[in-house]
């Protein structure tokens, strides 16, 4: 007898081997179920998981985390920005998931709160614990901006990583290296990574019609906007010269477009014995700021204090 099972939803990914695997949800953005469809195991763990959402508590958090993956705020956001709420949202729950709402108005809750951020940075990291903080304080902004709280203990809680990223940004010798030893497909992503500034999602979905020989146009998927960007020399004769395999402009080996796993797993083993550098970012907004500086030196300290230097100067010089 078949069984119907309501709710249900799922996901493809293309695994790092080339095979495509789904993914089956008990709903929406609910718990991933175990297990192939139509097996016990499968319905097992369906019916525990409805239980569970039948079940849950009101009055405490859990019930507000749960209403924020549920609402449209939540579902609003990219996909991989979700999937890492999800994993931040679900270790929120094992620690908070039963404390009381009317506990928040408690001016000893942001104390507890800052407590759990510092074992977090301590076990996880900084700036993992301050991103899981930064989640917290957007949950219970939308809580209450709905009336479901009466206050949110979050707010400006500041921030704990204070590091740079000044070692990660990529020098003339990085970009030389990796173009001398990586494959030749992925030479038009550095390129376009190096002189675009996008994120890698966007460039992954960039068509050939967003290039009309001296712009590249796209909408970015994290703010919705939408860019112009001129294209420099290097980045033009390469795009140029790069075969059309797809209306898609990045494509892997085999002339298809790339899925966001398996340009990671390429990239990854393409920078294997070549510097962990990542931050083409980082670099394009200094190439973009100042083209005729040397890449391999970093650009001078933030804007007011070059500004005080220069009126420093400007006063203390000889009339």
């Amino acid at each position: 007898m078949r069984v119907r099972l309501k709710g249900l939803n799922f996901s493809r990914k293309r695994l790092a081997d080339g095979t495509l695997r789904t993914y089956w949800y008990a709903w929406r953005n609910g718990p991933l179920l175990r297990g192939e469809p139509g097996t016990p195991e499968f319905i097992a763990s369906y019916n525990a998981a409805v239980a569970i959402k039948a079940t849950t508590p009101q009055g405490v958090i859990l019930s507000v985390l749960q209403g924020y993956q549920a609402s449209e705020d939540f579902r609003s956001l990219a996909d991989s920005t979700r999937r890492g709420y999800v994993a931040l949202i679900t270790r929120i729950e094992k620690e908070f998931g039963d404390f009381p709402l009317s506990g928040l108005t408690d001016r000893r809750t942001r104390g507890i709160f800052m407590a759990w951020r510092d074992r977090l940075a301590s076990n996880s990291g900084r700036r993992q614990a301050d991103y899981a903080w930064s989640v917290l304080a957007r949950v219970l902004s939308w809580a209450l901006d709905r009336g479901l709280v009466a206050a949110n203990p979050c707010t400006h809680g500041g921030r704990l990583y204070r590091g740079s990223r000044a070692d990660k940004i990529w020098t003339d010798a990085d970009e030389a290296t990796f173009l001398e030893r990586a494959p030749a497909h992925l030479h038009l992503p550095l390129l376009l990574a190096l002189w675009t500034g996008q994120r890698q999602g966007d460039l992954l979905r960039l068509p050939w019609s967003g290039y009309d020989g001296r712009h590249i146009r796209l909408r970015q998927s994290k703010t919705g906007r939408r860019v112009q960007i001129r294209v420099g020399a290097p980045l033009k004769a390469a795009l140029d010269a790069a075969p059309r395999r797809s209306t898609i402009m990045l494509t892997n080996n085999d002339g298809k477009p790339w899925t966001s796993d398996g340009f990671r797993a390429s990239w990854r083993k393409a920078q294997h014995g070549g510097g962990d550098r990542d931050d083409h970012r980082a670099l394009a907004a200094r190439r973009a700021l100042n083209p005729r500086r040397p890449l391999s030196r970093p650009r001078p300290g933030a804007r007011r204090q070059r500004h005080r230097q220069a009126r420093t100067a400007e006063m203390t010089r000889p009339r």
